[in-house]
C-alpha cells in the first residue's frame, strides 16, 4: 500500500572557524591531551566566536542543506531546530533561521530534548510530512554549548563544542515497505526522574540567570550504555530490521566510549560506526546532523542505505530513528 515518507533530501552542515585543540584547553584548565583522549577520544573542538549565535550557526548548515537538495527557501514549509542554547528565551531560534533565510511559509519552532534534540525533530518532522501538515522540512540541529559550561570545571568544559548541522526532509510517496526510502521509524522516551545527572542549573523561570551544565559523568555513562538500547531495539522492531542489516550508526556524540559499548552490545560492528567526537566533541542536538554531513560527503553514506540515528540527553530524553537514505 502506497504511504507517505519523509525522505531525506539535501544535508548540510556549519562550524565556527576556531577549532581548539586539547592542548590549548591545557593552558586554561587543568588537564592534559593524554587525560580527555582517553577518557572521551575528544581531541579537539569548535568555539563560537561572540557575532556566531545558536541561529548563525544554524542559517548556514540549513542554507547548507538547501543547496545540497537543489532547493530554495520558497521550497520549505516547515523549520525545527533542536538547540538547548537558544539566541533568546523567546522567540524562537528556528524563527530567527527562519526569517535569516526567507521562508515565508508554514510554521518554525524549537524542539527542546538536549542532545537528543535532533532525533525528536526528526520524528515531529516526519509526523507533519506522512500527514500531510507540510511538503518540505528543514530540521536543525544547532548549539552554542560554550556559552553555558563553567571554564572552571575541568570535568566538563572540555567536553563541549558548538556548531550546527541540518536535512532537508521532503514528503514522498512509497510503497509503504521497508525498502521506501526515507523515515521508517523512531522511538522516544523520556524520564525526568533522572535530572540531577545532567542539567543546567539556571533558568528564567527559576534563577533568573542563564546557569552553568552540571554533569554527574558516572551515572551518564552508565544509564547511556545500560537504557538507550531499549529504543534502538524498538526502532528495529517496528521497521522489521535487525543491526545485522545496518549500513551504518550514526549516534550521538559524547564520548567514544559510549559509543563503542552501545555498538558492541548491539553486534554493530565498529567499521559500520560514524564517529565525529574527536573533532567536534560533544555538540549536543548539532552532533547527529554534523556526522550524517560528514559521512555523507566523504561517500560513506549513500543513497539506499539503512542509516540509525540514536542519542540520549539530559532529563533524561533519548530516541533513535532508522533512516533509509
Amino acid at each position: 500500500m502506497a504511504a507517505l515518507r519523509s525522505v531525506v533530501v539535501g544535508c548540510g552542515s556549519s562550524l565556527p572557524a576556531r577549532a581548539v585543540s586539547n592542548r590549548e584547553l591545557a593552558e586554561r584548565v587543568d588537564t592534559s591531551d593524554e587525560w580527555i583522549v582517553q577518557r572521551t577520544g575528544i581531541r579537539s573542538r569548535h568555539l563560537a566566536a561572540s557575532d556566531e549565535t545558536t541561529s548563525v550557526l544554524g542559517t548556514r548548515a540549513a542554507q547548507a542543506a538547501l543547496a545540497d537538495a537543489g532547493l530554495s527557501a520558497a521550497d520549505i514549509d516547515l523549520v525545527i531546530c533542536a538547540t538547548s542554547t537558544p539566541d533568546h528565551t523567546f522567540p524562537s531560534t528556528a524563527t530567527q533561521i527562519q526569517a535569516a533565510l526567507g521562508v515565508e511559509r508554514g510554521c518554525a519552532f524549537d524542539v527542546q530534548a538536549v542532545c537528543a534534540g535532533f532525533v525528536f525533530a526528526v520524528s515531529t518532522a516526519d509526523r507533519f510530512l506522512r500527514t500531510g501538515g507540510a511538503t518540505r522540512a528543514l530540521v536543525v540541529g544547532a548549539e552554542t554549548f560554550s556559552r553555558i559550561v563553567d571554564w572552571e570545571d575541568r570535568t566538563t568544559c572540555v567536553l563541549f563544542g558548538d556548531g550546527a548541522g541540518a536535512i532537508v526532509l521532503e514528503a514522498r510517496e512509497g510503497r509503504g515497505t521497508n525498502a521506501d526510502r526515507g523515515v521508517l521509524s523512531a522511538s522516544l522516551r523520556s524520564d525526568g526522574r533522572h535530572r540531577d545527572k545532567l542539567y543546567v542549573d539556571g533558568g528564567p523561570g527559576s534563577t533568573g540567570t542563564t546557569g552553568h551544565l552540571r554533569m554527574q559523568g558516572k551515572e551518564v555513562f552508565r544509564f547511556a550504555v545500560g537504557s538507550v538500547l531499549d529504543v534502538i531495539e524498538d526502532a528495529f522492531a517496528q521497521a522489521g530490521f535487525t543491526p545485522k542489516d545496518l549500513d551504518w550508526f550514526v549516534p550521538h556524540q559524547a564520548n567514544r566510549r559510549i559509543i563503542e559499548a552501545s555498538a558492541d552490545k548491539l553486534g554493530i560492528p565498529r567499521e559500520k560506526v560514524v564517529l565525529t567526537v574527536d573533532r567536534h566533541g560533544n555538540t549536543s542536538a548539532a552532533s547527529i546532523p554534523l556526522a550524517l554531513d560528514a559521512a555523507r560527503r566523504d561517500g560513506r553514506i549513500r543513497e539506499g542505505d539503512l542509516v540509525m540515528i540514536e542519542a540520549i540527553g539530559g532529563g533524561f530524553s533519548w530516541g533513535a530513528a532508522l533512516i533509509r537514505w
